[in-house]
């Protein structure tokens, strides 16, 4: 979970917590989208989808930082799982829409419906909800500290990173994924991210946006500036360069100074702008996804995102030395394999809810 309780409504309703988000091929002319939400699901918080919530997954095919394709999703009521009181089955559907419509709330065709915990197939879309393994790995505590440190102190500390432990794992989360044939998203280079909004009542309002892992996490951690995440989650990439790239650079030519690592640190600040926004996750439709140092392509489920964002923004070889558990995902759809059981879990310790 790269996002962990970015927002005030996320924080409320793990629920509308985009974890992550995952984009790779899938069969063959097929891609893959997955997102996961309701961090430590099961254990920590139920594994139930907001009845209200709208969960999109949004392509940029012309680059210019808005939507041109949306699939999209809504949840019906809750309902006990036969003989399984903690574990829950809500119907869903899933609609694709296009062009000005890619923006409406809720817009498009319904291309498959279904429940959750099952896999739904239907002209050559494949979907599936339901608990599934946390593929984040990620030393928690060691990020919180080393960015701690560079605020207060001023300085870069990579001993934060020497206990090796991942806060994620053994954990589970829900998640939403999708196969589709390539030709209903588009052609070449397109931009994703995934968003979850409230809407039912009242006109839609996004929760959260999820573009690359831990963005916000480590370039918009500024004490001063608490007002920029919120900011951030609420809106689309379009004006991240305007609103971000200074705050994004600051932190990149800082965090390299006090490292040691770069001569030119206003260079290289420019650089990991470049790399990061607007804040949306490129991927070349058909080709094999890797999220890596080099470049960004999608991003598979077992690459180790923290270790590649941690070295962009120190520009050193920093690892937190934890990986995600492969033996958990699967080389067929959903690709997540199965959940952490009770028994698997027994000694993970419940992840505290953030007060209101």
């Amino acid at each position: 979970m790269s996002h962990h309780f970015d927002t005030k409504l996320a924080k409320e309703d793990p629920s509308l917590n985009v974890c992550d988000f995952y984009l790779f091929e899938g069969a063959p002319g097929h891609t893959v989208m997955a997102m996961t939400v309701n961090p430590d699901a099961g254990l920590s918080v139920p594994d139930v989808l907001h009845k209200e919530g709208l969960y999109a997954f949004r392509f940029d095919l012309n680059g210019d930082s808005h939507e041109d394709v949306t699939f999209n999703l809504q949840f019906g009521d809750a309902r006990h799982a036969d003989g399984e009181e903690h574990t829950h089955i809500q119907s869903y559907k899933v609609r694709r829409a296009t062009g000005k419509d890619a923006a409406r709330s809720a817009a498009g065709e319904v291309l498959i419906e279904g429940e959750t915990e099952k896999v739904e197939t239907k002209n050559g879309v494949r979907a599936y909800v339901g608990l599934a393994p946390d593929l984040f790995a990620g030393d928690a505590v060691a990020i919180i500290g080393w960015i701690k440190t560079y605020y207060k102190e001023k300085r870069y500390d990579a001993s934060h990173f020497q206990n090796r432990k991942n806060f994620f794992g053994h954990r589970n989360v829900t998640a939403i994924v999708l196969e589709v044939p390539n030709e209903l998203i588009g052609k070449g280079k397109v931009h994703a991210w995934a968003t979850s909004s409230l809407y039912g009542h009242a006109p839609e309002m996004q929760v959260q946006r999820w573009g690359l892992p831990l963005y916000t996490h480590i370039f918009l951690t500024d004490p001063s500036k608490p007002e920029l995440i919120d900011k951030f989650n609420a809106a689309g990439p379009a004006e991240d360069i305007a609103n971000y790239a200074g705050v994004t650079a600051e932190f990149a030519e800082n965090m390299s100074t006090y490292a040691g690592s770069v001569v030119n640190p206003s260079e290289y600040g420019k650089q990991v702008v470049a790399r990061l926004l607007p804040c949306a996750l490129p991927y070349e439709l058909g080709t094999e996804a890797a999220f890596d140092q080099a470049a960004f392509n999608g991003r598979p489920l077992g690459d180790d995102v923290m270790d590649i964002m941690l070295q962009l923004a120190s520009n050193t070889p920093l690892a937190d030395g934890v990986a995600p558990d492969l033996s958990r995902t699967r080389k067929e759809f959903p690709y997540f394999g199965a959940a952490y059981t009770k028994e698997e879990q027994v000694g993970v310790v419940p992840v505290p809810r953030p007060t209101k």
